[in-house]
């Protein structure tokens, strides 16, 4: 394991100098796989501190849920790039699917030592990931939190049309001759038009932080092939097949507006869950960690005062 020095700057009026004095980079080898991850470390630890390992979304890395890991500055934040995204390698071999990042999450928290009072946070397509893990492994974490779940199959609704429009996308992005797949994939058009698609807030300012979060960092992702595989892995599974499963306290923070995870859908994974609870955030969509952290932050703070390790 190596340390470095803490990840790339961000903007100051968004993100506190205080999260970077406090947050530390590191790589591990897992699965095969260099992961780079960050540590945010809690302002004044106590044996009581919890850990939270922090699970992104597709396209995304640790830069992400930055502004969230601000409002929890009580809390240890383990924040990993995804094999195949950010500063992370590819699964050397074997297909980017659901299960295969589940053994991820099972190799890399042995790897630092994280034990069953970890509290594991996944948001849009983390939120399948950490959900099948923890109905794969039961005793391996608690409690479980999912931000913007994805609570009903993509293919179908009203949403299915434009899954399947984004599934040629990534299919030809895959086949093209790679110059004109890579160019396709990062094209700065289509990532624009996927960031102003998904920001519901009207402050031009941090709309226009989100676009340059979403342009810096959306394409950094290894390489064509695993990126579809990581796509198809995220419109093939649901966080509602397994939510009969999750025999442990979850908490579901959905965003009202969210175009992608319904909130009719949240109501109905609620209501699967053995022990849940639902906590809506008005007039934000999918972007949740980064239009509305400190909501999010109270909630997940609230949550965990309920669930004791």
């Amino acid at each position: 394991m190596k340390t470095t020095s803490p990840g790339q700057s961000t903007a100051p009026a968004y993100i506190s100098p205080d999260l970077a004095a406090r947050t530390t980079a590191a790589t591990v080898e897992v699965d095969g796989a260099t992961v780079a991850y960050w540590t945010c470390a809690p302002l004044h630890a106590t044996p009581d501190t919890r850990t939270i390992l922090v699970i992104h979304g597709f396209r995304g890395d640790h830069h992400g849920l930055l502004r969230v890991a601000d409002q929890l500055p009580d809390m240890r934040l383990v924040m990993p790039d995804l094999p195949g995204f950010g500063s992370s390698g590819a699964f050397r071999s074997g297909a980017h699917s659901v299960e295969r990042y589940g053994r991820f999450i099972a190799d890399f928290m042995a790897a630092l030592g994280l034990g069953p009072d970890t509290v594991l946070l996944g948001h849009s397509f983390g939120s399948i990931i950490a959900a099948h893990f923890v109905a794969a492994n039961p005793d391996a974490v608690s409690p479980l939190i999912l931000i913007n779940p994805i609570a009903a199959p993509a293919l179908e609704g009203p949403k299915g049309i434009m899954t399947r429009l984004a599934v040629l996308y990534y299919r030809l992005g895959a086949r093209l001759p790679r110059p004109l797949g890579l160019a396709l994939l990062r094209s700065p058009l289509i990532v624009r038009v996927m960031s102003e698609a998904m920001a519901k807030t009207k402050d031009s300012s941090l709309r226009n932080f989100i676009h340059g979060q979403h342009h810096a960092y959306f394409s950094a992702f290894a390489n064509r092939d695993s990126l579809l595989e990581a796509f198809t892995a995220s419109v093939s599974s649901h966080v509602a097949e397994v939510a009969g499963s999750l025999n442990l306290p979850v908490l579901l923070v959905a965003g009202e507006k969210d175009e992608i995870a319904m909130l009719p859908d949240q109501h109905r994974l609620a209501a699967l869950l053995p022990d849940g609870q639902l906590t809506v955030i008005p007039g934000v969509g999918h972007l949740i960690h980064y239009e509305t952290p400190e909501p999010a932050a109270r909630s997940i703070r609230s949550f965990l005062e309920d669930h004791p390790a």
